[in-house]
């Protein structure tokens, strides 16, 4: 097993060293393997490639841990001399901005930094990028179970509009969630 040195007891202190940046092709390979243990049925490569190359109403970002000092840095220096040392990718979460509407498609933190705010900065960087884009209203769909999301939603002034019976694959519904910019 390969070690990290970045570890979220040290850079994920409430939002410390945590930088929010639009999404590239180079943290795909991060993004799925959060996606592969936030969600039961989660989204393949190809999706994210799509909604990065050709939706051209998509907004896609990612939070992005700082390396923790100049240990991490002689250790990157090492492995890979003259490559830049790369950002280690904590979470993500996109948008679609549909005429004056931002429909929230996924967010997601990785479970080791969780409890950290990143969710809540990823969330309020979506609804910055909506807002500055003339979007009048959010959407999302949030798990029946996941009370945490919940919370977190309801904290920005979302409410429940609806509810999508059977929503998910594995037969689970959804809240229609809904806020207004």
């Amino acid at each position: 097993m390969r070690t990290s040195p970045l570890v979220p007891g040290a850079a994920g202190e409430r939002g410390a060293a945590i930088a929010i940046a639009p999404m590239t092709l180079d943290d795909i390979p991060q993004v799925l393997q959060i996606d592969r243990l936030s969600f039961p049925q989660p989204w393949s490569e190809q999706s994210y490639r799509f909604e990065l190359l050709e939706n051209q109403h998509a907004y896609f970002i990612v939070a992005a841990a700082r390396a923790a000092g100049p240990t991490a840095r002689r250790w990157w220096e090492r492995l890979a001399p003259r490559r830049p040392m790369p950002r280690q990718v904590v979470g993500y979460a996109g948008l679609w901005l549909v005429v004056d509407e931002a429909h929230i498609n996924t967010l997601a933190v990785h479970p080791e930094w969780r409890g950290h705010g990143i969710g809540e900065q990823l969330l309020v960087a979506l609804l910055a990028h909506a807002r500055a884009h003339q979007a009048l209203t959010a959407t999302l769909e949030v798990r029946v179970r996941n009370l945490t999301a919940q919370h977190l939603y309801r904290k920005y002034g979302f409410e429940e509009v609806g509810r999508r019976p059977r929503y998910y694959r594995d037969g689970e519904d959804a809240l229609l969630m809904t806020t207004h910019l």
